[in-house]
């Protein structure tokens, strides 16, 4: 869970709950008035930051599930946030990856039913080499697809290979229709499960995004304030390949975004002020559905895929979290850090009401001072526990000297992810 500590130059416009608990302050903040003589908080519309529930409460509950979104929202949660895939039967489905081994009970489920079973996908991928000419710290020179025969868009239903990421021998939730995931599966928690109560795994089911929708909708009803949605197209460029494969399509279509689009519109959320805002990591994919009737509020994600201890720079040296997949499938050689500069800000602008980059470019950590080995001589390699936060960058403030609100993700009450700057400090740590 992300806070905000007086005498630090961090104000973003919302928070992430990764935990199960919130602050008692934020908890009454969600629904009091501020109190007398109180500044304005210091976010693009100088609202109250928003609490956005990361696929629900998954620190208590199986994140992504109903369990999980009904406890967020009872917490005081402003906004459910929820990753999207499009099942056999092009139902928009919510679960963080599209390989189900590690965030659903699918291996025992498999263990007893055989159809579940044989839909394993054990094709491995075909490798192809990157579109943009290789640098010294420009990452791998190739990266596997699970386009196994060019000739055959349809052979993409055969291997596992999500966004450059290798998941030969799992499940895709894109060979199973919403009944059969609802039916069969269940979810189970996936980051740090091996921290997390584990008491509620596999006990439920898979659900829908119109599931959430709708949640949110009983929820805000029931307390009387406002909860919103907060879907994310989850790896766009793959889950078209396969949506068009699966039949949800013609080729060249983007079926993940006309399913979100029409979902969204027939629940009366397509307005610049409803209770919704979409996100995604790839830009095309908020660009198509901008383009395409989409109102709602939008956000373009910013990775990275970790961070050099010794400069505090962002790591951005592999394929899957270095720059948006449309881009490498494009041969953009730009990586995710090129958004944050004033061009890359003002094009996000263009298509894009906030941006959500990931909380090391916000607040830098490093190692210092740096030793090059170890006392055997072994190199020295660092680790999260060994470093110290540094003095918060200009991105926030360049983002709202443009307009777009920034939602810094994720927030976990986990030392382990956190220099002990911040993970020992009382607010924290509770």
């Amino acid at each position: 869970m992300k806070h905000i500590r007086s005498g630090q130059k961090l104000h973003v416009a919302a928070m992430l709950l990764g935990a199960a608990v919130l602050l008692p302050t934020l908890a009454s903040a969600q629904t009091g008035t501020a109190p007398a003589g109180a500044k304005p908080f210091l976010t693009v519309d100088r609202k109250l930051p928003l609490v956005i529930g990361h696929r629900g409460v998954p620190g208590l509950m199986p994140e992504e599930t109903e369990a999980s979104y009904e406890l967020a929202a009872d917490l005081g949660t402003d906004s459910l946030e929820e990753d999207l895939h499009l099942t056999r039967d092009c139902v928009l489905v919510a679960r963080h990856n599209p390989w189900l081994g590690d965030n659903t009970n699918v291996a025992e489920v498999a263990k007893t039913n055989a159809e579940v079973a044989k839909r394993k996908r054990t094709v491995p991928g075909v490798p192809v080499k990157v579109k943009w000419a290789q640098t010294a710290a420009g990452g791998p020179t190739e990266y596997p697809t699970d386009l196994v025969d060019p000739a055959d868009p349809k052979s993409v239903l055969k291997a596992l290979i999500v966004d450059g990421d290798d998941h030969t021998n799992d499940w895709s939730i894109t060979d199973f229709t919403m009944t059969e995931l609802r039916t069969w599966i269940a979810g189970t928690t996936y980051d740090a499960a091996n921290e997390r109560p584990k008491l509620f795994n596999g006990k439920f089911p898979i659900i829908s995004f119109q599931d959430i929708i709708d949640i949110a909708k009983a929820k805000s009803k029931a307390t009387g304030r406002s909860i919103s949605v907060y879907p994310e197209t989850k790896n766009p460029t793959w889950n078209n390949a396969q949506a068009i494969a699966n039949g949800c399509g013609a080729p060249g279509s983007h079926p993940l975004e006309d399913a979100l689009i029409k979902i969204i519109k027939e629940n009366g959320l397509n307005a610049k002020d409803a209770p919704i805002i979409v996100q995604s990591f790839e830009p095309g994919s908020l660009k198509y559905m901008r383009s395409h009737g989409l109102e709602t509020r939008q956000v373009q994600l910013i990775d990275g895929n970790g961070v050099d201890f010794k400069t505090g720079k962002v790591l951005l040296n592999n394929i899957a979290n270095s720059r948006p997949y449309d881009w490498t499938v494009a041969g953009d050689s730009r990586t995710f850090d090129a958004m944050l500069t004033p061009e890359g800000l003002a094009e996000i602008k263009t298509y894009a009401d906030g941006i959500g980059p990931w909380k090391a470019y916000i607040v830098p950590y490093k190692i210092s001072p740096w030793k090059d080995a170890n006392a055997d001589g072994t190199p020295y390699k660092g680790s999260t526990a060994d470093a110290s936060t540094q003095e918060a960058t200009s991105v926030v403030a360049d983002a709202h000297k443009l307009g777009l609100f920034v939602y810094v993700f994720t927030f976990r009450k986990r030392r382990s992810i956190w220099p002990p700057t911040i993970a020992a400090t009382p607010a924290w740590n509770i």
